[in-house]
């Protein structure tokens, strides 16, 4: 079936929700520790990832920042989750798609190149240590999208799977 094409009433797309998104992935090591990268310009460790730029899709975005970052050329895999999170001032409420990016080879370890800019240190993390490291948002974001591997993506709300609330 076409799509037909309807005159666009300006003052009712000039009203709907406009919400950020951002794509990050899940990168293991051998042992099952997940990469966690330190942005220059913050305080806070985060996985690999960053904002979805304009007429960009999350997967690739995320494609984009792997290969800014770290130096690899890694596609986005599964989406593990998406995480509605809800505004902070100055900050607007947002999608937050994490998708896995699969064990990384000790060669492929060896072959990242932290991009100065961006990035100024990265370490691999047991599962467990999370919540020890990371903002409390994030740690649940991941520990779900880790239990997501293999299972199909799960939505979440700042960070918590709706059947969970």
């Amino acid at each position: 079936m076409a799509e037909t094409q309807t005159k666009a009433d300006l003052s009712y797309i000039a009203s709907v929700t406009r919400v950020r998104a951002a794509a990050g992935v899940i990168l293991r090591d051998q042992a099952g520790r997940v990469l966690l990268v330190h942005p220059a310009y913050k305080d806070v460790w985060e996985v690999p990832g960053g904002t979805v730029e304009p007429d960009e899709s999350p997967a690739d975005a995320c494609t984009r920042e792997i290969r800014e970052e770290l130096g690899l050329s890694i596609p986005a895999g599964a989406l593990l989750c998406v995480d509605w999170v809800p505004a902070s001032p100055p900050w607007d409420g947002g999608l937050m798609f994490l998708f896995d990016g699969g064990v990384l080879t000790a060669d492929q370890v060896a072959a990242m190149r932290l991009c100065p800019d961006e990035l100024d240190g990265f370490e691999f993390v047991e599962p467990g240590r999370l919540g020890g490291v990371l903002i409390p948002r994030l740690a649940r974001r991941i520990v779900a999208a880790l239990a997501a591997i293999g299972r199909g993506g799960v939505y979440l709300e700042d960070g918590v799977a709706i059947s969970n609330r």
